[in-house]
């Protein structure tokens, strides 16, 4: 599939912040992916106490958007026991705001998403043609939206520097950064960025990768969002890199290629956030109380429990999730958990029996 941007495009884009080098030369490892989990292990204790040094934001604020359905097999990949096909997960952006050594002040939102197009993606919109609609009211909550959050927050659209997501799972950026050409269900001529000087943060392994999806990708992606968005609005990434004092996005791939996690330096500590697990406990599975997370990790020796809905490379899933894992601090109110904060986080639910999390943050705070 055409995109708007070439591939050449990709390679030319500017890339933002810092490199950060620590984590370099993983995937180059020899001896496969056992060998390159403790290689991981111990360059990210290293990457810990550099990015405790950068320093810390001014602000972090989350802000809830939907809570919707999401398949347990997924989600809880091999270990839950619930009878429930479904558990709920919460979506909630994060609104990050720090001052440069020269006095700018900038702003990221992480995981803004626009929650009324991102129903088109397939899995989800086949999932709700199957689904009765009084039963669809019961099964999703939409708390608020990305711009609604922003003026309550006093922060005017125009003065987002960046945009980042994990991964570009069920995104459609057309709202946020504008196309060049009118799009049938928008109406009459190009589509205007709600954002107008904000960049988005990818890698371009991911980039790169959206012009010729594999089948086992194609449920989760919306594609043709893409064919004529402004490439001008794309910083691309090798990896990664510190955006500003203790703001940082670390190259986590696996869940998809060129996965991506935010990471924190705040009051109460480090956080890292993506969608590599949808709870807290499945980075501790051995203090979940949810039907079957422990036993199975103890017969499986298995020290992560991922979130599996993509299978493209697992093992390296796994290894970046235990980069995640060896990063973070432990959470202040239950240290059995870590300050892992999923960007799509486990949430309880009557309808879900079986899935409602031991522990939750539900908010990541900072001032």
């Amino acid at each position: 599939m055409e995109l708007a941007w070439q591939d050449t495009d990709v390679l030319d884009m500017p890339t933002p912040g810092t490199p950060i080098t620590t984590l370099g030369g993983l995937a180059d490892l020899p001896g496969g992916y056992g060998a390159q989990l403790g290689w991981a292990r111990t360059r990210a204790e290293a990457l810990r106490t550099e990015f405790a040094a950068t320093g810390t934001p001014d602000t972090v604020t989350t802000c809830d958007l939907v809570t919707l359905p999401y398949p347990t097999r997924f989600g809880l990949f091999r270990a839950s026991r619930a009878i429930a096909p479904f558990l709920a997960i919460t979506n909630r952006m994060l609104v990050i705001r720090w001052t440069e050594s020269d006095g700018r002040r900038r702003v990221l939102l992480f995981e803004p998403s626009d929650v009324q197009l991102g129903r088109n993606t397939p899995y989800f919109a086949a999932l709700a043609r199957r689904t009765p609609g009084p039963v669809r009211s019961l099964m999703v909550t939409e708390h608020g939206t990305v711009l609604g959050h922003l003026a309550r927050l006093g922060i005017a659209p125009e003065d987002v520097d960046y945009l980042l997501f994990d991964h570009l799972h069920t995104q459609d950026l057309r709202r946020w950064i504008g196309t060049s050409t009118p799009q049938p269900d928008f109406g009459d001529g190009p589509v205007e960025p709600a954002f107008p000087r904000a960049k988005v943060i990818v890698q371009r392994h991911e980039l790169l990768a959206m012009s010729e999806l594999h089948p086992l990708q194609r449920p989760w992606y919306q594609p043709e969002a893409y064919r004529d968005v402004r490439p001008e609005a794309f910083l691309a990434a090798n990896g990664s890199l510190l955006l500003g004092p203790g703001v940082a996005v670390i190259s986590t791939p696996g869940h998809v290629l060129g996965n991506q996690t935010l990471l924190l330096n705040t009051s109460s500590g480090i956080w890292a956030s993506s969608e590599n697990a949808i709870a807290a406990e499945c980075l501790t599975p051995e203090h979940s109380r949810m039907p079957g997370i422990a036993r199975w990790a103890r017969a499986w020796q298995q020290e992560v429990v991922l979130n599996a809905n993509t299978i493209e490379t697992t093992a390296e899933q796994y290894n970046s999730l235990v980069i995640e894992k060896t990063l973070v601090d432990r959470a202040q109110a239950d240290p059995r958990f870590l300050q892992f904060f999923p960007s799509s986080e486990l949430t309880a639910a009557w309808t879900n029996p079986g899935t409602g999390p031991t522990f939750t943050h539900k908010a990541v705070t900072h001032r």
